[in-house]
């Protein structure tokens, strides 16, 4: 790799997500480790090529951050001209994510409830689904009990009425 770090290890793409992308991409393709880790090296190569051509560009528009622009016109610069479509396409999407997570956190913050109160809500909430959860345990616990009072009363009628019909039994036989 062309850094000038002395770290390179800690510059690298997760190889868990590496190897999800090439699942993902190539799922009846198997692909052998030392090929994963020089997509590995090549994805960290290429994002450091382009984020430090964005850098350049941005350094010389005088700008302290680096915006999607600058990337754009790195990739231009690069060589790469032929994926800023798509690039552009991702980055809209990002936008719109980005904007359907502000609109559902703005739709909290503009229910006009603070933050403690819906907290004490919440918890109210749990402790009635807490108490609901151990009124219905008692209950099945107490038809538990109920059955089973009912299977002794049903063993101990059998009982009693086996012995009865075999005492009944002994008094024919002592009869004859």
């Amino acid at each position: 790799m062309a850094s000038s770090s002395g770290n390179d290890d800690d510059l690298t793409i997760p190889r868990a997500a590496i190897n999800k992308m090439i699942k993902e991409t190539l799922p009846n393709v198997r692909v052998a480790n030392d090929a994963r880790e020089l997509v590995v090296n090549c994805c960290t190569e290429f994002i450091h090529l382009i984020s430090s051509e964005a850098n350049e560009i941005c350094n010389k528009s005088e700008k302290k951050t680096i915006s999607p622009e600058h990337v754009i016109n790195a990739l231009e610069s690069l060589g790469f001209a032929s994926y800023i479509t798509e690039v552009k396409d991702v980055l809209q999407e990002c936008k719109t994510v980005a904007l359907k997570r502000r609109k559902a956190s703005s739709r909290l913050e503009n229910l006009g409830i603070p933050e403690e109160e819906l907290l004490r809500q919440q918890q109210e909430l749990f402790a009635k689904a807490r108490q609901q959860q151990a009124e219905l345990a008692q209950q099945e616990w107490l038809q538990m009990q109920q059955a089973a009072q009912q299977a002794q009363l049903a063993a101990a009628s059998a009982s009693a009425a086996q012995q009865a019909g075999s005492s009944q039994d002994e008094d024919e036989e002592d009869d004859m």
